[in-house]
């Protein structure tokens, strides 16, 4: 790379705020007060992100009587539930190629499950007037290498033998670039219906406000400290008081669960993204994407990218952070050697947009397991419940976690509850120095591989055998 390349490339980023775009917005609706003294409840809600807020909301949709409290530590939607991408995927397993390594038997019935969970989330914004620009838009998988085309093809093929195709269609390189004009671009898996694309930090503010107008009891700035049982139910301790209740759902995924059996099974990747000023008629002229789709690329260390309502470009992903211990901390959130490596890629896939600048670069943790996609359980003889591990892909797929965190309190036997991938866990994370050991090697073992035609080596073989499936 010539030296005044990499300059003009960071140049971009000169004005960029470190903070996520979405959460910039001075229509952010206020702060509620912090629980204090004694509280009871029925269901008591620990997080404010979409884990918890769609767990309140159909718990009160399912019950209108059911006193149920929402205690978050800082404010609604701050976390990843503000900061990703707004990608709302129907697939509740990470994509088909992952759901079908692992549950083969039932992935025609998660399928199905993911695309009635779409639907519910499309139907909740309009029923509660939700402001959150949800587009329908459909996404394309985008091969830059002559071996991805072959990959998609596969997959597509995949499809069809399952029946599982409807809405998916294989775009060839002419018909990949009419949608989206690049020149790395060699070929496209479309997918037409399951894949909508919204403002995530609105979604979440709406939720809050429709979990406030159901009757839900919400306190912000209230950490959730210790959950012990206490009598009949659960006791939980903050900062400035208590909170007695028949049932817990925990909806703090990244966060260090109160069930402490539970949190082997996460570990914090920070993943992060850049945000460019609003696009003018000729530049978007230049690159088309006039059908407004969410697109990412195939390779193991992958980019996500979408245009939002005012026509700007979020680009993130391709470095995944892992810092050493697993604790998240605020001091991760902002990499600008990355942003740097983000932004030289991006002109790289857009030239035609060379001379655009970022207005915003963020970061944030994302909570990941083993097997790529949520795991559920409950603890406390059944009084409490929890989902976590969504790896990047919860805007759609918490919805589904709230569902089966209900179902499982109410001790009644479902569709959901009845799922494999329900009633199974993923293998949890060693201890350290183990587990910064392995994920290392896998990191360097899947960018040896985006460098050599997609060949996996020992290790990732080795993982895939396991059941680690670290495929994306």
């Amino acid at each position: 790379m010539a030296p005044g390349a990499m300059n003009r490339w960071t140049a971009s980023l000169a004005d960029a705020r470190p903070l996520s775009f979405w959460l910039d917005d001075p229509d952010r609706p206020p702060v509620l007060p912090a629980l204090t003294g004694t509280e009871q409840c029925d269901l008591l809600v620990v997080g404010g992100g979409y884990s918890g807020l769609w767990t309140a909301l159909i718990a009160k949709e399912r019950d209108p009587d059911r006193d149920v409290l929402l205690i978050e530590g800082r404010e609604v939607g701050w976390a990843a539930s503000g900061r990703n991408g707004g990608f709302c995927d129907a697939s509740l397993t990470h994509g088909l190629d992952n759901g079908l390594s692992r549950w083969p038997r039932e992935i025609g019935r998660l399928e199905e499950l993911g695309a009635r969970n779409l639907d519910a989330i499309e139907e909740a914004v309009a029923r509660y007037g939700i402001d959150c620009a949800f587009e329908r838009t459909g996404g394309i998988d985008v091969a830059t290498e002559p071996y991805q085309v072959e990959e998609l093809r596969t997959r597509h093929r995949e499809a069809q033998r399952l029946g599982l195709d409807g809405g998916v269609e294989f775009l060839d390189e002419d018909e990949v670039r009419a949608v989206v004009r690049s020149p790395l671009f060699r070929a496209g898996l479309r997918d037409r219906h399951g894949v909508a694309m919204l403002n995530p930090a609105q979604l979440a503010w709406g939720l809050k406000a429709a979990c406030l107008e159901r009757g839900v009891r919400i306190h912000e700035r209230t950490p959730a400290l210790s959950l012990v049982p206490r009598g009949t139910g659960m006791g939980v301790r903050t900062p400035y008081g208590r909170v007695s209740a028949r049932h817990v759902a925990l909806g703090t995924n990244v966060f260090p669960s109160l069930v402490k059996r539970v949190r082997p099974y996460t570990v914090p990747v920070y993943d992060y993204a850049l945000m460019t000023e609003p696009l003018t008629a000729g530049q978007r002229a230049a690159i088309g994407w006039h059908g407004r789709e969410g697109l990412s690329d195939t390779a193991n260390r992958f980019h996500y990218f979408r245009l939002t309502a005012d026509d700007r470009i979020l680009w993130g992903g391709y470095d995944a952070v892992y810092p050493y211990g697993g604790r998240v901390r605020a001091e991760h959130d902002d990499r600008p050697e990355t942003y740097a490596r983000l932004a030289e890629h991006f002109f790289r896939y857009f030239p035609a947009l060379e001379g655009l600048r970022f207005s915003h670069a963020w970061g944030g943790a994302i909570d990941t397991c083993s097997r790529f996609s949520a795991f559920f359980g409950t603890a406390h003889r059944g009084r409490v419940a929890y989902a976590a591990g969504y790896t990047g892909l919860g805007v759609g797929a918490t919805r589904f976690g709230a569902e089966v965190m209900l179902d499982l309190l109410s001790g009644e036997q479902t569709e959901r509850t009845a799922l494999e991938m329900v009633r199974s866990k993923p293998l949890p994370f060693p201890p350290e120095p183990f587990a910064w050991a392995g994920i290392s090697l896998t990191k360097w073992s899947l960018a040896r591989a985006d460098e050599n035609r997609g060949h996996r080596n020992p290790w990732l073989r080795t993982l895939d055998r396991l059941g680690l499936g670290f495929d994306s």
